[in-house]
């Protein structure tokens, strides 16, 4: 009995061990698993970001090219119209400011939307509540009207709010709500939204505020999507409603403090941000996009621009500072929500640091305000650098970068205000600059937004700077939560977080984040696509004997110097090339998997990577071009605008290969080109048909 006793211990001992062995095997596995999910989280969240924040410097160099058309537009075109200067810096039409000008418009009897009547009321509110979620589109007349009396309201309002808290709930007399920029360019809805925004602004001007994020801009939204929506929803009166969208951003107040203790921020501060300062500028007449002169007399503007030097002109970066641009990108709040998103002196940088170079041969300067770091200018004189004193910022100038600051900025973990070189414009600023302006304005906290989070919020300067971001999904479906901030009469901030999706529900884990991975890395793809010719010069000085072969770290670092995208590129090249049996990368299947629309016959390889790489920014100035918004524009117009758009690049295109591809894509020959159908050519085209497979092979490890 005591030995069948031993046996059966012994047994069920080792069934324990088993077991036991079989759960630390589990657990491993279990762990490597979700390392390599945060692994491939991070990196798509690096892709993602990287990718944005290029995308803003784009605008800015898309800025100064409209910049450069305005200076040039006229004398190249001969006796033409200024087209750009028009549409950039359109002449207020008069009907607009009549009170009744809506009145005019004929609301058909068919129109079966919501008939608002001034001033709203609470049904009113319902009632366009009810009418978007049923997918309807509100009549332009009371679009206009809405706009009109939103525009009055705002003219009174202060530059900084000041409020008291109150309860959370839906947007009333109890409730104070603060939404924190960035109300359009966020999708398909940008019209709904802002018009819900602004019909709870006039129902309750004294609980619902409304500051201005970077995307609250006439430039911005013609990038990213707002523009083309209006124009789309709107065919008759969209020009109308555009110009006048355009008046009420620029009213929008610049900051919020609550209870005097927590100031709020679409993006952030910087060493030299001065909340006097800023409560004095006129808002209306400070364009972060495009800090024109308009303010100052015609012979003073006159004035400056004739005194420049023809060398002057050949660069984009030195043209003159009072018509360079500002900046862009994220957010709005909800309590204080966002949809979206060391140096001893901060700067908000009017040039891409990261120019490609394409562009320009000379060096982009920072801001002029940068007393303590930089004591002189360099600017191109017959084709060598001249050093000059820095002029001192006019008053316009202090304005405008103040406003850029506060709408572009960026929190950072080291100490002091340096350059923000990632995103091309504003600046990083420290725990130190956090710390000294809330103390000089009794301050305890500042919330912002401008920046997506994968949870939707972020603290940091030891808890002293809140970023929250509204928008989930922003990215990708999955890609990220939203949250709002709550704060009570204490001001202890509480955050609610939430996920906008019927999809993201029904996935796993691991497919969320296959699906984000998936879209993160076809992006990328198509950057490498549009940079293929630069890539492989660049690949061929290490592959002197022609074998098509590199090595890692000499692929690496070439993709790090063409596309200053600073990811981790070893990391990411298995899902982007293949080795060789020899360990070797073989660059030309970085391309392999991508391939053009429907080229045109006619055009150059050389032209062909440069509307590839720039089909963003030919698409913006298409657009301003095509003032009826038919689709189409004139051969001449193309032609004027693509020469300066190569001089202004740089690019080696003579006016014979503009003069044919102009010929190549007026397909009917009836003088006009069609720019929807021209761009369909020059986009990237994924030949994976799986949206979920990813490119070339998989993460090492992987099954």
């Amino acid at each position: 009995m005591g030995c069948g006793a031993s046996v059966a211990t012994e047994t069920q001992e080792k069934r324990v061990e088993t077991a036991m062995k079989a759960a630390v095997l589990i657990q491993r596995w279990y762990r490597r698993y979700m390392a390599r999910l945060e692994m491939r989280r991070r990196y798509t969240w690096n892709i993602f970001q990287s990718i944005e924040y290029a995308g803003e410097q784009d605008q800015l160099q898309l800025s100064s090219f409209f910049s450069f058309m305005l200076d040039n537009f006229t004398q190249l075109s001969g006796n033409g119209p200024d087209l750009i200067s028009q549409l950039l810096d359109p002449v207020v039409d008069p009907w607009l400011d009549r009170e009744t000008c809506y009145n005019l418009i004929h609301v058909p009897e068919s129109y079966i939307g919501p008939r608002l009547s001034f001033p709203l009321s609470v049904s009113d509110t319902n009632a366009l509540l009810s009418a978007f979620k049923e997918q309807q589109t509100l009549h332009a007349r009371y679009v206009l009207q809405l706009l009109y009396e939103t525009k009055k309201l705002l003219k009174q309002m202060p530059n900084i709010v000041h409020l008291s808290t109150s309860y959370n709930g839906l947007p009333s007399a109890e409730t104070q709500y603060v939404f924190n920029g960035d109300f359009v360019d966020r999708g398909k809805k940008s019209i709904e939204v802002v018009i819900l925004l602004f019909a709870y602004l006039l129902l309750y001007p004294d609980y619902m505020h409304l500051n201005r994020g970077n995307h609250e801009d006439h430039i911005m939204n013609l990038r990213y999507g707002f523009t083309k929506e209006v124009m789309l929803k709107y065919k008759t009166h969209g020009c109308e409603i555009l110009q006048l969208f355009q008046d009420v951003f620029s009213l929008l107040p610049l900051a919020t403090v609550i209870d005097g203790k927590i100031l709020i921020v679409h993006g952030g501060i910087s060493d030299q941000t001065d909340l006097d300062f800023l409560s004095s500028i006129e808002r209306h007449k400070v364009k972060t996009m495009r800090s024109t002169d308009s303010s100052l007399p015609s012979s003073s503007r006159s004035h400056s621009k004739n005194r420049r030097t023809p060398s002057l002109r050949k660069s984009p970066c030195f043209l003159r500072r009072k018509r360079r641009c500002g900046l862009s990108r994220e957010e709005s709040a909800a309590s204080i929500s966002s949809s979206s998103s060391s140096s001893s002196s901060s700067s908000s940088s009017l040039c891409s640091p990261r120019t490609p170079s394409l562009i320009s041969p000379h060096p982009c300067l920072s801001s002029p305000s940068m007393p303590y770091t930089i004591n002189v200018l360099q600017v191109p004189f017959l084709d060598s650098l001249s050093s000059i004193p820095p002029p001192s910022p006019s008053q316009h100038e202090q304005e405008w970068k103040q406003i850029v600051d506060i709408l572009w900025s960026d929190p950072k973990t080291q100490d002091g205000c340096s350059p923000n070189t990632f995103r091309g414009g504003g600046c990083y600023f420290g725990p130190d600059v956090t710390q000294k302006l809330l103390l000089q304005h009794g301050l305890q906290l500042l919330i912002r937004s401008h920046e997506c989070k994968q949870e939707g919020y972020e603290l940091c300067h030891d808890g002293k700077v809140i970023t929250i971001f509204s928008a989930s999904n922003y990215y990708e479906e999955g890609s990220n939560r939203g949250a709002y901030v709550k704060l009570g009469r204490e001001l202890v901030p509480r955050f609610y977080q939430y996920q906008v999706s019927r999809t993201t529900r029904k996935l796993t884990l691991t497919q969320r984040y296959r699906a984000a991975e998936g879209s993160a890395l076809r992006a990328l793809k198509e950057k490498l696509f549009a940079h293929r010719a630069e890539l492989i010069a660049g690949f061929q000085q290490y592959d002197q004997n022609n074998t098509g072969c590199v090595s890692v770290s000499e692929w690496a670092l070439v993709l790090e110097a063409v596309l200053r995208l600073d990811l981790p590129w070893r990391t990411l090249r298995p899902h982007l090339t293949r080795l060789a049996r020899d360990g070797s990368v073989e660059y030309q299947s970085c391309f392999e998997d991508m391939g053009p629309g429907t080229p045109l016959p006619q055009v150059s390889p050389n032209l062909a990577e440069t509307l590839f790489r720039y089909r963003t920014d030919i698409e913006i100035i298409f657009n301003i071009m095509d003032k009826d918004h038919s689709g189409l524009i004139s051969i001449e117009e193309f032609r004027h605008t693509w020469r300066l758009f190569s001089a202004h690049l740089g690019v080696d295109i003579d006016d014979r290969a503009i003069d044919d591809l102009a010929r190549s894509i007026d397909f009917n020959k009836d003088g006009s080109i069609d720019f929807t159908e021209f761009l369909e050519a020059f986009r990237v085209v994924h030949k994976l048909e799986n949206k979920d497979q990813l490119p070339i092979g998989k993460m090492d490890g992987e099954k």
